[in-house]
């Protein structure tokens, strides 16, 4: 699929990228593969583990458009995984996160269409289903964007999908590299915002995989759900460090007691497939497509009204071992 192509992934040096571009170099022979971010330091220090002669690295901020328009030329795929994601972050600051997470994901739309790019894929979050906090609200406004933009097309090649997946295992600014941190520096407890709380759960290899998939599945318009198990944030806890005692601080600003991926008005346009979900767009498109079958030939079926797909409703749950076992895989 990805043979002799041109891929680029903006954002491509936080833990997504490191991993994508793992992946594809270790089963396709890409033309290109070109990292778009703003960081020089992460890009350097990148360069020095990917240093494969179709590797390009680009300086820039997906604010600005027309070094967006620059990077795409000659682009077969996109990942866009650029994004503001500290919640607490992006409540005090909330134009900075508008203009990376809604303003960018716009500029990143015109430079695919203007650089007949084949296809795109933005990378969103379970927070974007129902959003009661900022960065929410600003990804629920970049899927709205990365869906219609396939009407801005027309009858031209260029597609765009979304991916939204839950928490992943080990990313930067997760709970678990925070856990990790205190153990290490001889916390006495552990903090717990709510005994109840639970989230989704991905690993960076399930989620580069379920992108890569999708780059095969999608026909324009789709927003990729995959079925993925929901953690007990005290299970996390007592996973990681048995040994000690947890204390509650309660819910940070914007911040859910359980995440939720479909909402239950999302059902009527909702088919369930073998490991995944698919959302398909309420407005029409020039060129309809019928969502029942992908383009893998994977036939899928409506779920029933009212559904939702919530962590805490979630039928697969990990247990304290499971759990034991991920972080000691990952450490």
């Amino acid at each position: 699929m990805l043979d002799d192509k041109s891929i680029l992934i903006t954002g491509g040096t936080g833990s997504f990228g490191h991993k994508f571009i793992s992946a594809v170099l270790a089963q396709y022979k890409p033309s290109r593969v070109v990292v778009f971010s703003r960081d020089e330091l992460k890009q350097y220090e990148m360069q020095q583990r990917f240093d494969a002669p179709c590797m390009r690295y680009f300086l820039g901020d997906v604010r600005d458009a027309e070094r967006l328009r620059q990077a795409m030329r000659g682009i077969d795929y996109v990942v866009h995984a650029a994004a503001l994601k500290q919640v607490p972050a992006a409540e005090y600051n909330p134009t900075e996160c508008i203009r990376t997470n809604v303003t960018g994901a716009e500029n990143v739309i015109n430079a695919a269409i203007e650089n007949g790019v084949e296809k795109v894929i933005a990378l969103s979050t379970d927070k974007a289903a129902s959003p009661i906090n900022l960065y929410g609200a600003t990804k629920l406004l970049s899927d709205k964007l990365f869906v219609a933009a396939n009407n801005l097309v027309g009858k031209h090649r260029t597609r765009f999908a979304v991916v939204r997946y839950g928490n992943v295992v080990g990313s930067r600014g997760s709970v678990v590299p925070f856990f990790r941190k205190l153990i290490s520096d001889g916390a006495k407890s552990l903090p717990i915002t709510d005994q109840r709380m639970t989230r989704f759960w991905i690993t960076l290899d399930h989620g580069v995989d379920f992108v890569l998939k999708n780059f095969q599945r999608m026909q324009g318009g789709e927003i990729f759900v995959p079925k993925i198990p929901s953690v007990k944030i005290v299970d996390l806890a007592q996973a990681m460090a048995p040994e000690l005692d947890q204390h509650v601080i309660g819910i940070r600003p914007g911040e859910k007691l359980h995440e939720m991926m479909i909402a239950r008005d999302d059902s009527p346009h909702t088919f369930e497939y073998s490991d995944h979900y698919v959302i398909t767009p309420a407005i029409r498109f020039v060129v309809q497509s019928e969502y029942e079958k992908n383009g893998m030939g994977e036939t899928g079926e409506r779920v029933t009204e009212g559904f939702k797909y919530t962590s805490d409703n979630n039928g697969w749950f990990l247990s304290v071992d499971e759990l034991a076992a991920l972080d000691k895989q990952h450490s």
